[in-house]
């Protein structure tokens, strides 16, 4: 078979298949896989870095909604209040919300998506425990139970997430970006996209299942973009400059407009719904609209055994499980009483 010519498609098909090559990790298999053993943490230390940041960046997270949520209780108290962009208590809370944030972004780029994604339940239940510390909310035994059932699932997904180490190059990601295992996720997912905003503007369906399956849609390509340029600064600064290529941009647009847009919808959902039945069911369809996102267009998951995936799961699982049992019922159980049931109120 002929060599392809120089400068042409092939040549570059073929760059880009080599430099994926390089690129990819995979853990070899041994007595040190799924154990916090010396040789699982040889082979994992730049994980476990991105881990430790995502952790820190949803814990600080947790810090500044309490920041947030402790100065508007603040407000709620005060007869003449003043705007809440003229506090300084305020401005601190947004400010720790975009250094966690960050820690989020940077974490994409040392990490799995099917590593990072899950651990958001760290954000709820740093959340809680700040809450009872600091806004002396009462501590249920369901929230005991949350917290721990969502420890346990991080720490299996710690062990037992894709034992992959992958250097996120413009060439990896443009390789991906057109395979035909994206190209027809990205074909279903434009189109289930499509039926359910029909359905939500044209008929008029405001029903949360389907506002949150539009935001979780629109998170597995904020994903997908956050960890493309994240991964590309990264290599950058470790090896070679990436952002020259137009691949980077392409996906800074992607991951700006996702994130709008999932916004102004998980906003709309917010109004309809109680935070507490919205944040477990985000955070549900988030991560499995992450973890699809990831081992579609990452190839997270190839080569992994039926039970590191079976584990995995579990881990999943009990998270979720763990974020329901903490955020359910503490919305109503802090809403203040009004002196008139306005449910009964003629219309």
């Amino acid at each position: 078979m002929a060599a392809p010519a120089p400068g042409g498609p092939g040549a570059t098909a073929s760059a880009a298949l080599d430099e994926l090559s390089r690129s990819l990790t995979y853990g070899a298999l041994g007595a040190g896989n799924g154990s916090l053993s010396g040789a699982w943490y040889r082979r994992n230390q730049i994980h476990l870095f991105g881990v430790l940041l995502a952790i820190l960046g949803n814990l600080v997270i947790s810090i500044s909604l309490n920041i947030q949520k402790y100065w508007h209780l603040q407000l709620a108290h005060q007869e003449h209040p003043r705007p809440y962009f003229k506090s300084m208590l305020w401005w601190a809370g947004v400010i720790l919300m975009a250094v966690g944030e960050t820690g989020n972004f940077a974490a994409y780029g040392f990490a799995p998506i099917t590593l990072i994604a899950p651990l958001g339940c760290m954000s709820v239940t740093g959340s809680a425990i700040i809450s009872v510390m600091f806004l002396k909310e009462n501590l249920r035994a369901s929230d005991l139970l949350g917290m721990t059932l969502a420890f346990a699932g991080t720490y299996l997904l710690v062990n037992f997430a894709p034992n992959i180490t992958q250097d996120i190059s413009a060439r990896t990601v443009q390789y991906y970006f057109v395979g035909w295992r994206f190209m027809t996720y990205g074909i279903l997912e434009i189109l289930i996209f499509c039926i359910l905003l029909y359905f939500h503007k044209r008929k008029g369906i405001k029903h949360i299942v389907i506002l949150l399956t539009l935001v979780a849609l629109l998170a597995s390509l904020t994903v997908i973009s956050v960890k493309a340029v994240s991964g590309m600064i990264t290599f950058s600064v470790t090896d070679k400059m990436q952002l020259t290529y137009p691949i980077f941009y392409i996906m800074f647009i992607i991951m700006i407009a996702s994130c709008v847009f999932q916004v102004k919808l998980l906003n709309q959902a917010t109004k309809l719904y109680h935070t507490a039945t919205v944040v477990p069911i985000n955070h549900t369809f988030f991560t499995i609209s992450a973890v699809i996102a990831g081992i579609i267009f990452y190839q997270e998951f190839l080569g992994a055994a039926f039970l590191t995936i079976f584990i995995y799961l579990f881990g999943c699982f009990l998270s979720f499980l763990g974020v329901v049992l903490v955020t359910r019922n503490r919305e109503k159980e802090h809403l203040p009483q009004s002196y008139i049931d306005f449910g009964h109120v003629p219309d």
